[in-house]
C-alpha cells in the first residue's frame, strides 16, 4: 500500500512539474499586451503548449488560459489598429538638433594651481542634458563656451536633465593656464547627422516611421533629445561589406540640402515625423505581433542606386515581451545576393521593412557585430503605435499654433 502511495505521489509530482513548466513556457512565449477586437477570443500556439482565452475582453484585460483551464496570466488588450501603410525601404538623411546640449565627456583643466575638473566637481555626469545656464536656455555648444568664458569665474547655476529627472547644480569655472580663459571641463554636443532607412508612411496621418531604434549619442549611447530635425534625400554611393567583428555600412551623401520632411520625435521605437510628399510604394497591412512567427520573411532595403529590393531572410526567435525596445526578434539574412554585396546587415539598413505573409511585421534595427548575417528587429505594431502617438501630438501642437 505504501509503495502505491509513493508511486501515485511521484506521478502527481511529475504532472505538477509538467503543468508548471507548461505555464512558464506559455508565459515566456506569449506577450503581455495584445491588440484584438473587443469581445473576441485570443488563440496562441507553439510547438510545446497551446493557450486559448475563454473570457470576454470588454474590460481591456484578458485571462490567458492553458488548455482552456489553467490560468497563465492576465494580459492587456487593446482594439487593433485597422491600418495599412506604404512600404518604403528607401534611404534617408537625418539632420537633428538637440533640445539642450548633451555632455559627452569630461576634461581636466590645467590651472595655475594644478589640474581641476569643475564639471565633475559640480556633480555633472556624462549623458546629462544641459538646458539652461543662470536661467537662460541653451541649445548650442558655442552658447555654453561663451557664457563660461564670460563668467569671470563666478558660480553658474546649471539646470540639467538626467533621464526623467530635472536638477540644478552649481558650476565654478576655472581659469585655464594654457589660454587664459575660463572653462567648465566638459565636452558637449548639440547636433548629429546620419543615414537610415524609412520603414513606412501612414497615409491617414501623413506620418512616417524609420530606423526602428532611437538616435543615440555615439559616445554616451543615450537617446538624444530632439529639438528640431530635417529629413533629407540621400544617394547611396557604395557599401562597406560587414565582416565578423567589423560592422559594414551603407556609404552615401545628402543629395540635396533641401529638406523633404521634418522630424517630430526621436524615440526608442525609431524616428517619426512628416514628409512633404507621399512616397511611392506598395500599400501593405500591418501584421500584429501575435501573428509573427519564426520562419521565412523578406526585407525591403536599398543598397545601391537601383532603389529598394526584396531579399530573403528568416526569423530565428521572437521575444513577445519586448523588454528591450528594438530587439523583439532575431533575424538572419539568407539571400545570397545580399550576403555577397553587404555580408548581411550593415549600418544604414536600420528601418528596412520586414514582410511576412504579405504583411509588414517589423523593421531591421541592429546587426550582431560578431555575425553580420544576423541582427535584431522591432515589431511594426510597436512602431505604428508610436507613430500614431507622435501624429496626435503634432496635430495638437499645430492646432494650438
Amino acid at each position: 500500500m505504501q509503495k502505491k502511495i509513493q508511486f501515485f505521489t511521484k506521478i502527481v509530482a511529475v504532472l505538477a512539474a509538467a503543468v508548471l513548466t507548461s505555464v512558464a513556457v506559455a508565459d515566456r512565449y506569449t506577450a503581455d499586451q495584445y491588440a484584438i477586437p473587443k469581445g473576441s477570443t485570443l488563440s496562441w500556439k507553439s510547438g510545446i503548449v497551446s493557450a486559448k482565452d475563454s473570457l470576454s475582453s470588454e474590460d481591456n484585460t484578458m485571462q490567458l488560459m492553458l488548455f482552456q483551464s489553467i490560468p497563465v496570466k492576465t494580459v492587456q488588450v487593446s482594439t487593433p489598429i485597422e491600418n495599412s501603410v506604404i512600404l518604403c525601404g528607401t534611404p534617408f538623411g537625418i539632420r537633428m538638433f538637440t533640445n539642450g546640449v548633451m555632455v559627452v565627456d569630461m576634461a581636466q583643466i590645467l590651472t595655475h594651481e594644478g589640474a581641476e575638473d569643475p564639471a565633475q566637481e559640480a556633480g555633472i555626469q556624462i549623458g546629462d542634458i544641459i538646458v539652461s545656464i543662470n536661467g537662460e536656455n541653451v541649445y548650442e555648444n558655442g552658447e555654453i563656451a561663451e557664457r563660461v568664458e564670460a563668467s569671470n569665474g563666478e558660480p553658474m547655476n546649471i539646470k540639467l536633465k538626467r533621464g526623467s529627472e530635472t536638477m540644478s547644480v552649481t558650476l565654478h569655472p576655472v581659469l585655464s593656464k594654457v589660454d587664459n580663459t575660463y572653462k567648465a571641463g566638459m565636452w558637449v554636443r548639440d547636433s548629429t547627422a546620419g543615414i537610415g532607412t524609412l520603414t513606412f508612411y501612414d497615409q491617414k496621418s501623413q506620418c512616417f516611421g524609420g530606423l526602428g531604434h532611437g538616435i543615440c549619442d555615439a559616445d554616451t549611447y543615450e537617446l538624444m533629445p530632439l529639438r528640431t530635425g530635417d529629413i533629407l534625400p540621400v544617394t547611396i554611393s557604395g557599401v562597406t561589406k560587414g565582416m565578423r567583428g567589423t560592422p559594414g555600412e551603407l556609404r552615401g551623401y545628402f543629395s540635396d540640402d533641401e529638406a523633404i520632411g521634418s522630424l517630430g520625435a526621436n524615440t526608442s521605437c525609431g524616428v517619426f515625423g512628416m514628409l512633404e510628399q507621399e512616397p511611392v510604394g506598395t500599400v501593405t497591412q500591418i501584421g500584429l505581433k501575435q501573428s509573427v512567427q519564426t520562419g521565412e520573411v523578406q526585407i525591403l532595403t536599398t543598397i545601391d542606386n537601383e532603389g529598394p529590393k526584396y531579399y530573403s531572410a528568416v526569423l530565428e526567435s521572437i521575444n513577445y515581451h519586448g523588454d528591450q525596445e528594438g530587439k523583439n526578434f532575431v533575424l538572419r539574412i539568407t539571400d545570397s545576393k545580399l550576403l555577397e554585396k553587404t555580408g548581411g546587415i550593415v549600418q544604414g539598413m536600420s528601418g528596412s521593412p520586414i514582410i511576412q505573409n504579405g504583411k509588414l511585421i517589423g523593421a531591421v534595427t541592429h546587426v550582431f557585430v560578431n555575425d553580420p548575417t544576423r541582427g535584431y528587429g522591432i515589431f511594426a505594431e510597436n512602431m505604428l503605435n508610436q507613430s500614431n502617438t507622435v501624429s496626435n501630438i503634432m496635430d495638437s501642437l499645430n492646432s494650438v499654433a
